[in-house]
């Protein structure tokens, strides 16, 4: 018996998005601590580049883990529609209680991209260039001791003052 062969296949797409690094959960004085110049009142914008991998075995039929156009769509469907040329905050709904990190964002594509697969348990990561430097992958809910931990990798203290796409 032979092993089917696995691939991944990933797809890059770039898309500009103005946000504020902000937490409801946080003082004034506490953003301005934990984000510095994120936490400008008018914003700031990125660049963003996203590349969606999706990992299989490699279809013996069509000779493909996935069909591009498919991901493509998707890709359509969740980030040009929804976040291009968007302010995140106050133009995507789930950003209204989070902060607009790009570890959050990361989050928000891998569950949208989703619901939008045929075969969702092929996505196997999204990887989010906010600058050259700053680069988010994010591979599906943290699995811990068999128990999925929805906690952020990042934690206020950590963040935008720390590893910003203004900073080095």
């Amino acid at each position: 018996m032979s092993q089917q062969p696995v691939a991944f296949l990933t797809r890059r797409e770039t898309f500009s998005a103005c946000h504020r690094l902000h937490s409801p959960q946080l003082s004034d004085a506490e953003n301005l601590e934990v984000f510095g110049k994120c936490n400008n009142f008018n914003g700031h914008g990125h660049n963003y580049t996203v590349e969606l991998t999706v990992r299989g075995p490699i279809d013996q039929r069509t000779g493909m883990v996935l069909n591009i156009t498919e991901l493509k769509d998707a890709i359509e469907a969740v980030i040009m529609k929804r976040l291009d040329h968007k302010n995140l905050d106050k133009d995507v709904e789930y950003f209204a209680k989070i902060p607009s990190t790009t570890e959050n964002l990361a989050v928000y594509i891998w569950d949208n991209i989703r619901t939008h697969l045929k075969k969702p348990e092929l996505l196997y990561e999204v990887k989010i260039f906010e600058t050259p430097k700053n680069i988010v992958t994010y591979r599906g809910p943290y699995q811990l001791n068999g128990l999925y931990n929805s906690l952020n990798k990042r934690t206020a203290r950590d963040s935008c003052t720390n590893i910003s796409s203004d900073s080095d």
